[in-house]
């Protein structure tokens, strides 16, 4: 299972990597929005597990790019945006799951096997 993780924060990054790397997934890691984009059209992911707040392309416009172009790739958006109209906006963008940080890992990995098992059978 192929996962790309894009978020600002290196400290993050690091961390959901080694965790994804843990639970024997195979992980790309970028830190703007741009970068996420470029990586999405050009491989196949199982997952994406996205921060809203990036430079260069925020998630919500990466995933509305993505799903105009016709990529039904799940996506998490992992953000510290935790209004409801957040969520909402998340969701409606075209993410899959929305969870605020801080988050619990066990619900993360939770929410990757959901999203996993349930687009690739």
């Amino acid at each position: 299972m192929r996962v790309l993780v894009a978020d600002d924060e290196a400290a993050m990054t690091r961390a959901l990597e080694a965790l994804l790397k843990r639970e024997h997934y195979s992980v790309d890691v970028v830190n703007n929005g741009q970068d996420a984009l470029d990586y999405g059209l050009a491989e196949n992911y199982d997952a994406l597990v996205l921060d809203i707040m990036m430079p260069k392309l925020n998630g919500l416009d990466l995933v509305r790019r993505l799903r105009r172009d016709g990529d039904t790739t799940p996506v998490l958006f992992l953000t510290a945006r935790d209004s409801v109209a957040d969520r909402v906006e998340g969701l409606e963008s075209g993410g899959d799951y929305y969870l605020v940080k801080p988050f619990d890992f066990k619900e993360l990995m939770a929410v990757v096997r959901v999203m996993t098992r349930k687009y690739t059978g």
